[in-house]
């Protein structure tokens, strides 16, 4: 990438007062600081600057008094849109983007258009703002953007998470800014492939304008008091600060305007920061920090500003920071309860040693006088466009996790040519398979057979890779990786779990209403490492040492590293004390621990880790002396309705249980952590999930009567018979609304049968038998006394639902009527919310149909190979995906799969052939996620899986992630112990 500012370069001064129109996004004041320290350079060469921003007038004001600069009033996007200081709303940031700057795009290009013309601008210069790239270019005015990123890659990963229908905002921006002449950028970026030529610039930081003591004398503040700056960027905190969590003669100065943000890395200032969510650079630059919400410690040093933002977005907390040994970061929950003190005073003994350049703003100046009188900036080296995608794709090749596959975005993909993603040539697959070779014999193995799993091998080299880690490797530079170097002692036993996630071919949601479910172990897995020490031995992380100062004596820890953290933005690490997890001698309450995982967004992950540490105490009495190191990295992909969140639980239960000695069945183990995900983390599933990754077995489908956890038996999959899983590309949690709304109705769907089933009871008893009554002259007294006590729906047949309570369950009910006629629902998991109406119909019949529907699945697949036994397989899938979209847990992108099956099918026979794909459904907890299919095992059958891929590609922008093959459960696995070999 070339670079400007360097000797040689030719900084003569333009012949000419120049015309600058400055266009700055009103996200935060960072983007302003930056600005400002670029307008005062390009106001003392005599120019005139007009600045079009959100950003109050007097930001600009307070800084430059010169009458060469204007401001004008313009919201032309919006940023990202947070729900409080620390979160992002994905979702409502595309809303308002999309009416801010989509909705009026054609005003928008007439107005600035316009604006333009009037203050006869000769540069437009962007922070970075999209659609002006597009105005310059239709005035033929060259434009400039500066930038550490640009909202096209922001706004990509908030549509994945968020609002896939607004994918084409991320097109139209990346559309814009590639009209774009010269990106100015400091030294670390994210990804932005759309500019074309980029420079690289030093960091832009504001110099002295007044010195510490006069700073202090002016705040009332004595010479040697210790004082902390409390910033946020100008985004109000809604925090009340207490002095109690300060250090004894702190001062806490809270500040919102820009005006008292710290220079932190120039003036050698040492910082502590928190974790914000939805900060997508850092996967991709590896050295770029999270948050730009900080606690900035200004001790016994010169008090200065800087744009803070720009800062932030370049320097790494866990390594450019601690590089120049900078800053320690504070995790969020003791952020949030106060827990200050100790993170202050190891900051303490921090020294900041940075000594780079930062006249960014001088320079960039130049190059926007360059650029406006025409003179060349760029090099004849390769294109920053060319190089920029270099770094995104090795960005996302350095993300992908041992057995975890990241696809690159479809809005930066690249050819496998240009990528050399392509097919791995037979000497590359030679060296990979020497380097598996090496990484096994670099563990003994203790205990445990791999069992020919190639990703159980990765997770081996991965684990060997950590081993022998140099921080400052530039492989190496990832948070979690660098957190999971030091996380274990190489000489002492490591235990490894697996347990693979799953593909619900039938029974699904019908799970917790005591149904049959048939449920494939699939290939994809998690591994968990887990490695029990004494706290005198135990290594810590440097924030869990800073905690440390003002606890005295050895406190047992858990500390989690989890691999892949950076594709779902949260926090890699996870870390507590033990003792937080006890109250008076016993182990805390369920809601209490739920609580306290909720207190932080982006590490309520650790609910599903830490979480069956807390249920081993609470149920089977287990006692936890020693520290536990955990390293999670999982290949399940997440929000795909494939289990992730049951794999991590059993893999995580598993090794900790191995660890520990306790000896626990794997069917016991499903049911302890189905209490982990439904009390700890508060999540209503079934039990079906963690059965199935623990009781599993490769190519056969689990057979398991849910009431509440009976194998049945291993059906093994026909060897003509095949199951495939297509993801829609639509998020799926179980802890959403729909999921919790429908068992609500569906648990009061069960609270009226049995009521009216105890009605008809005691009105046999009191007017002997009655002759109008359907059910007593079919059955009898002792069926319907039976079903008053119904347990679970499941064990209702349909023809008695119909034929004595389906007329009088309602297709909806408001909570506040339901619980006024018949009380509680009897779930223990979910709470009735008086003020919302429930769909009960239709999530009644739901499971007493789907456990029929699955009975006979089962026992087709045990008749002929034919044609028709697979015909009658699909229909009963098919039945129960309409079941599902009537229950309201439909999806459109679901749905469009189930019909391209349902296409492929029919042309097929209609072309008088014999069809390969024969049914599919949606599975797990519905409302997106995956596909189940059904075919013949042949190759005919692939082919058209992948046509069904690539046309729903083309329909929506996605491409299906497929879930081909099966694995062990991590019953059938077991666990390894290995220790690593001397040297």
């Amino acid at each position: 990438m070339a670079s400007a500012g360097g000797a040689g370069a030719d900084h003569s001064p333009p012949p000419r007062s120049l015309v600058f129109a400055f266009y700055l996004t009103g996200h935060g004041f960072g983007h302003a600081t930056r600005a400002i320290e670029v307008v005062r350079h390009l106001i003392a060469a005599g120019h005139e600057v007009h600045v079009a921003t959100a950003v109050p007038e007097f930001v600009f004001t307070a800084e430059v008094r010169s009458p060469r600069l204007r401001i004008r009033r313009a919201i032309l996007d919006c940023g990202a849109v947070q729900a409080d200081a620390l979160t992002v709303d994905p979702l409502a940031t595309l809303e308002k983007y999309r009416e801010a700057a989509v909705v009026a795009r054609e005003s928008i290009l007439m107005a600035e258009a316009e604006w333009l013309s009037s203050i006869k601008a000769e540069l437009v210069v962007s922070d970075v703002v999209p659609i002006v790239c597009r105005v310059a270019s239709d005035l033929g005015i060259r434009s400039v953007c500066i930038g550490n990123f640009s909202w096209d890659f922001i706004y990509a990963e908030y549509i994945m998470e968020a609002g896939y229908h607004h994918r084409s905002i991320v097109w139209q921006i990346a559309e814009d800014y590639s009209y774009c002449d010269i990106l100015p950028t400091t030294w670390i970026y994210g990804p932005m492939p759309a500019f074309r030529n980029v420079i690289d610039v030093p960091l832009v930081v504001r110099g002295l304008r007044k010195s510490r003591s006069e700073v202090r004398k002016e705040l009332g503040i004595e010479e040697n008091a210790k004082v902390l700056v409390f910033n946020f960027g100008g985004q109000p905190a809604g925090w009340k600060l207490k002095q109690e969590w300060l250090p004894d003669g702190w001062i806490c100065l809270e500040k919102l305007d820009m005006e008292l943000q710290v220079r932190v890395l120039a003036c050698k200032l040492p910082l502590v920061f928190v974790h914000r969510d939805y900060f997508n650079e850092e996967p991709f630059c590896e050295i770029c920090l999270r948050l730009k919400h900080f606690l900035s410690l200004n001790y016994a040093r010169t008090h200065v500003y800087i744009d803070v933002l720009k800062c932030l977005h370049a320097l790494s907390h866990h390594i450019l920071f601690q590089y120049y040994q900078s800053s320690i970061e504070m995790i969020r929950s003791d952020f949030l309860a106060g827990h200050w003190k100790p993170y202050l005073l190891r900051a303490l003994t921090l020294q900041p040693c940075y000594n780079g350049p930062i006249n960014g703003g001088e320079v960039v100046a130049q190059i926007l006088q360059d650029t406006a009188v025409g003179k060349k900036c760029i090099s004849d080296k390769s294109s920053g466009a060319r190089r920029l995608q270099d770094a995104m794709v090795s960005g996302y090749v350095v993300q992908r996790a041992p057995g975890r596959d990241a696809g690159i975005p479809d809005w930066y993909s690249l050819s496998e040519t240009e990528t050399g993603a392509g097919p791995t040539s037979k000497n590359a697959a030679t060296k990979e398979s020497a380097a598996s070779s090496r990484c096994i014999e670099d563990f003994e193995i203790l205990h445990g057979d791999l069992q020919g799993l190639t990703d159980t091998i990765d997770f081996l080299k991965s684990l060997s890779e950590l081993s022998g880690n140099d921080l400052m490797s530039p492989k190496k530079q990832r948070l979690e990786r660098t957190a999971a170097s030091v996380l274990f002692d190489w000489e002492t036993e490591i235990y490894v779990a697996r347990a693979p996630g799953r593909l619900d071919v039938m029974g699904g949601i019908a799970d917790y209403s005591g149904s049959l479910v048939l449920q494939m172990p699939l290939r994809e897995a998690c591994h968990v490492a887990v490695q029990r020490n004494h706290p005198s031995k135990q290594k810590l992380w440097e924030h869990t040492k800073a905690r440390r100062l003002e606890n005295a004596g050895l406190v047992p820890v858990v500390q989690i590293v989890s691999f892949g953290s950076d594709l779902s933005n949260r926090a890699p690490t996870f870390n507590m004390d033990l003792s937080d997890f006890m109250d008076g001698g016993k182990p805390i309450s369920y809601e209490k621990a739920r609580e306290l995982f909720c207190q932080d967004p982006s590490q309520k992950w650790a609910a599903y880790v830490a979480g069956t540490i807390l249920v081993l105490m609470t149920e089977l009495g287990a006692q936890f002396t020693d520290s536990i190191s955990i390293l999670v990295s999982s290949a399940v992909p997440e929000g795909k309705g494939v289990s992730s969140s049951a794999s991590v639980e059993v893999a995580t239960m598993s090794a900790i249980a191995a660890a520990y000695g306790l000896n626990i069945i794997p069917r016991d183990l499903a049911l302890l952590c189905q209490k982990v995900e439904n009390h700890v983390v508060g999540a209503p599933c079934g039990v079906m999930d963690q059965m199935a990754s623990a009781c599993g077995e490769a190519n056969k489908l689990l057979a398991m009567v849910c009431q509440p956890a009976e194998v049945k038996e291993l059906v093994s999959i026909p060897t003509h018979i095949r199951f495939w899983g297509l993801d829609s590309g639509i998020r799926h949690s179980v802890g959403g609304g729909d999921y919790g709304s429908v068992r609500v109705g569906t648990y009061m769907g069960r609270k009226m049968i049995k009521c009216a089933a105890s009605d008809l009871v005691s009105e046999s008893l009191t007017s002997g038998p009655p002759v109008q009554s359907d059910g007593y002259k079919e059955n009898g007294m002792g069926v319907l006394k039976s079903e008053a006590a119904l347990e679970y729906l499941c064990n209702l047949p349909p023809h008695r639902y119909e034929a004595v309570y389906a007329k009088d369950i309602p297709e909806v009910i408001s909570g506040e009527a339901f619980s006024e006629k018949y009380g509680d629902h009897n779930d223990t998991v979910t709470v009735i919310d008086p003020k919302r109406s429930y769909s009960v119909k239709a999530p009644t019949r739901h499971p007493i149909y789907e456990n029929f529907r699955v009975e006979a699945f089962k026992t087709l697949l045990e008749a002929g190979n034919t044609d028709e036994q697979l015909s009658a397989l699909g229909e009963l899938m098919y039945q129960c995906h309409n079941s599902y979209s009537a229950c309201g847990l439909g999806s459109d992108g679901t749905d469009r799969l189930v019909n391209l099956v349902r296409e492929m099918q029919h042309r097929k026979t209609s072309e008088g052939g014999s069809p390969s794909l024969f049914g599919a459904k949606i599975t797990g907890g519905g409302s997106g996620g995956t596909v189940c299919v059904i075919g013949k095992n042949c190759a005919r059958s692939c082919e058209e899986i992948a046509e069904i891929q690539r046309r729903y590609k083309a329909e929506t922008g996605y491409l299906p992630i497929l879930f081909d093959g099966s694995s062990p459960g991590a019953g059938k696995f077991g666990y390894l112990k290995i220790r690593r070999r001397c040297p």
